[in-house]
């Protein structure tokens, strides 16, 4: 990793994901993906209603059980234990995929594998062997939620960046990001590329830059 890497100020997930939840309308229908983005429902802000969506069957997700107070039928998409909010209901994957693409879920936010400056999403698979391709329901969602956000890392662990010109990998969907959040950053996706909206604290535009594969406008 590079001396400029090493001097980045970089959010912790926790961080990060509340970064997330601060622009997540009230009253927004909103599906996690698995993995870091999960987290993001711990951090409603005070004041907000957001009814979260599982697509194993449940809509109305909520906080994260006390240790010893799980449930074991209980979990989300990412196999963790959740509890259910006042009003939560229930349902099959048919109905569950049907409000995905039906365009009844508001924003999805999703983890990345790469990220090209015109949207395009590649979250599925790397084409290393080690690592076997799991769309998911990915793909569903991309095509029928109005936002999407990504949430993830700005760099890999061995310093490439994850924010490109064009995706290496296969895509998961074409000109679908609107907003990503990243441990250095966060960008919206515009007709011209990426345009920083922030930068987490204590960092500089000019270095942020240089471990990034595409332009930073502002």
């Amino acid at each position: 990793m590079s001396d400029v890497a090493e001097q980045l100020t970089r959010l912790s997930d926790a961080e990060l994901a509340a970064r997330v939840a601060e622009d997540i309308p009230d009253g927004s229908y909103v599906n996690l993906g698995i993995g870091k983005p999960t987290h993001v429902s711990g951090y409603v802000p005070e004041g907000r209603e957001v009814i979260y969506h599982s697509e194993n069957g449940i809509i109305g997700v909520g906080p994260t059980p006390p240790e010893g107070e799980e449930d074991v039928e209980l979990i989300d998409a990412s196999k963790r234990y959740v509890t259910a909010a006042p009003g939560a209901a229930y349902f099959d994957h048919p109905d569950s995929f049907a409000m995905m693409r039906g365009g009844h879920i508001d924003i999805a936010v999703l983890g990345a594998y790469q990220v090209a400056q015109n949207g395009d999403l590649a979250n599925w698979a790397t084409l290393d062997e080690k690592f076997p391709p799991a769309v998911g329901g990915a793909m569903d969602l991309v095509a029928g939620v109005k936002t999407i956000f990504v949430m993830m890392r700005h760099q890999n662990r061995d310093g490439s960046p994850k924010l490109l010109e064009r995706c290496t990998y296969p895509l998961t969907g074409l000109g679908v990001v609107s907003r990503v959040y990243t441990d250095l950053a966060v960008l919206d996706v515009t007709p011209e590329g990426f345009r920083l909206v922030d930068l987490a604290k204590g960092n500089d535009l000019e270095a942020v830059r240089a471990v990034t594969g595409a332009p930073i406008h502002t």
